[in-house]
Parts: structure tokens; sequence; C-alpha cells
């Protein structure tokens, strides 16, 4: 699968992605990490990357009728990036799953 890791994410989570065998790419690597929610998207779209991230204006856009983006919604609140990490591995196999199922909103709390 393809990622982009928003900015309230650390670039470690991308590398995690990386090494788990997912083509993953951080906001900064692609010069995103200054774009609007909208221009984020739209970019994750045209590159068919699925989107992770903690805003939850982001949520919105995903749910809006007709869009074909996919969000991965961290909602785990403040933790430390071992953490992040951590809660990843365990739900990257459920979350590869949905997503492979069609779905396009997977929530990680």
């Amino acid at each position: 699968m393809r990622f982009v890791v928003d900015n309230q994410l650390p670039p470690r989570l991308s590398k995690f992605l990386e090494e788990a065998g997912h083509d993953s790419v951080h906001v900064a690597m692609v010069g995103m990490h200054t774009a609007d929610d909208r221009a984020l998207w739209a970019w994750a779209l045209r590159e068919d990357r699925i989107l992770v991230s903690k805003d939850e204006d982001l949520l919105f856009l995903a749910n809006r009728f007709g869009d074909k983006g996919r969000l991965i919604w961290v909602r785990l609140g403040n933790c430390r990036r071992d953490a992040l990490v951590e809660a990843f591995a365990r739900s990257l196999p459920a979350i590869v799953d949905a997503i492979s199922e069609g779905q396009r909103v997977v929530e990680i709390a």
C-alpha cells in the first residue's frame, strides 16, 4: 500500500510503514508540509496514497459523497513515538485488510 503521513505524526511512522513493506512518505519529504487540508487530500488522491492523519477535518473530506480518497484516522491522543509505532504494528494487518476490502476510512484508537 501507498501511504502519506501528515504533519502531526512523526516521520518515524512513515519509516515504520516502509520497513513493514509499504510505500510511505512523510509530507515533509514531498514538500506538502505547508499544504492546507484540501490540497493535501487532493495530492494524496492524485498520487493514490492513503493519508494517515490525526486531523479531524480530513475525516470530513473523506466522508464527502463521491470522494475516493482513503484515510487512516489516528485517534490515539498524545503519545510517544514508540507507543504510536507499537499501536500501528498491532493494527497494521487489520488496516491493510480493511483498505483491501474497500473501506475508505479506518480509525486507530
